[in-house]
Parts: structure tokens; C-alpha cells; sequence
């Protein structure tokens, strides 16, 4: 299919071919559910942690003699039910991520990515570059386009630094490689701006 290439005036410069296998697929919703899932629980820290009968602080010796006192036999000073006793079936450090195969996340990828691109979403820009590193200049050129949050995405090369150091302060606004590209920060945001070197880029990465 054929999209236009605007440059960050938002004025139509030219027209460039993009592949329907990458974004023109069907959209999958399941499978953009299963990646942003294993996104999730990557991300989890699962440091949560009580301490076991072995760790807590006590002696393991007989509190008192097994007979002769009255009260229920004991072993420890370390069980749950005693003051200062370990926790019961608590949380542990555990690992809670899960993996899903290469070919499930390009396809969840290109799922969002055609997704975006049916709700006329992802706009092509030819560079971002700019002249200016101010965020007031950068925010009235973005005004143009109307959108809620944006993500931009850039060539495998350096980000332009004018365009990083003033995107920096706009609220709402991801300037990310392209090769991070990710279904959550694709569904995440309003819109996604792509620059022109990083079409032929995404295409390669993900047929």
C-alpha cells in the first residue's frame, strides 16, 4: 500500500510504499493481549519476600519440657502461631515472567502496527531533524497534527539531538529506537510518527 511522507509541518512531500505484510495484516487481538501480557510480567519485580522458620531470629531448642507444664508440646520457638515466629505460607523472591516464541511477537507487532494504521494513527515523517533544540518551537510544529500522546520512532542511527533535548519536556511524548518498538507502547499511545529511514528498517526486522 502506498502512504504519504509529511515532514513535521505536517505538509504531504511524497508518497512511499510500504509492505501489507507488515502493516496490513489482519489485527490478532488475542495475540496482542498474550505479548502485553508477557510485557507485564517481565517487567515484574517479584521481590517480595517473608521470612521461613530456618530465617527468622530464635532458638530451634524446646521452648519448655515436653510434659510436666500444661501446655501443648512445642519444638521451636520459630512456628507461625508463636509471637515473633515465621510467616506461614508467605510470598517469595520468584521469577514471573514467561516466554513466547520469535514468530508470535513479530506477529503481535505487526498486528498493532496494522491496527494503528487502520485507525489512521501512524503518520510517516521524512526526518526529525530540527534547527532548534527549544520545546516551545518543537510543541506549536506538533500542534499541527492533533494527538493526545505520541510515540516517535527513529532510524537505527542517533536520535537528532535538537529533537531529543526538546522532545524531552513535552508531556506525553516517547522518543524510542527502532528497534524497541513494542506492542504496549504502540497501543499505549494516541499516535505513532515514524521516520522514513526506519520503514525499510522495521520491515527487514520483522518479515
Amino acid at each position: 500500500m502506498k502512504k504519504s511522507i509529511v515532514n513535521l509541518e505536517n505538509k504531504k512531500i511524497k508518497e512511499v510504499e510500504i509492505e501489507d505484510s507488515i502493516f496490513g495484516i489482519k489485527s490478532m487481538t488475542d495475540v496482542i493481549h498474550q505479548y502485553i501480557r508477557y510485557q507485564n510480567a517481565k517487567s515484574r519485580q517479584g521481590s517480595h519476600k517473608t521470612k521461613t522458620r530456618s530465617e527468622v531470629n530464635g532458638r530451634s531448642k524446646k521452648p519448655f519440657s515436653q510434659k510436666g507444664t500444661g501446655n501443648a508440646r512445642q519444638g521451636s520457638s520459630k512456628p507461625p502461631h508463636f509471637r515473633g515466629g515465621a510467616i506461614s505460607m508467605g510470598p517469595v523472591n520468584r521469577d514471573h515472567s514467561f516466554n513466547i516464541n520469535k514468530k508470535e511477537k513479530k506477529l503481535a507487532i505487526k498486528s498493532a502496527l496494522s491496527s494503528k494504521i487502520t485507525e489512521d494513527k501512524i503518520i510517516f515523517v521524512d526526518t526529525f531533524s530540527i534547527n532548534s533544540h527549544k520545546t516551545k518551537e518543537l510543541a506549536k510544529q506538533l500542534k499541527k497534527f492533533d494527538f493526545n500522546s505520541a510515540m516517535f520512532v527513529y532510524s537505527a542511527n542517533k536520535a537528532d539531538d535538537n529533537f531529543k533535548k526538546a522532545s524531552s519536556n513535552l508531556p506525553k511524548v516517547l522518543l524510542i529506537n527502532q528497534e524497541g518498538i513494542n506492542v504496549r507502547d504502540i497501543v499505549s499511545y494516541d499516535k505513532i510518527f515514524i521516520e522514513e529511514q526506519s520503514i525499510s528498517q522495521i520491515t527487514k526486522r520483522l518479515s
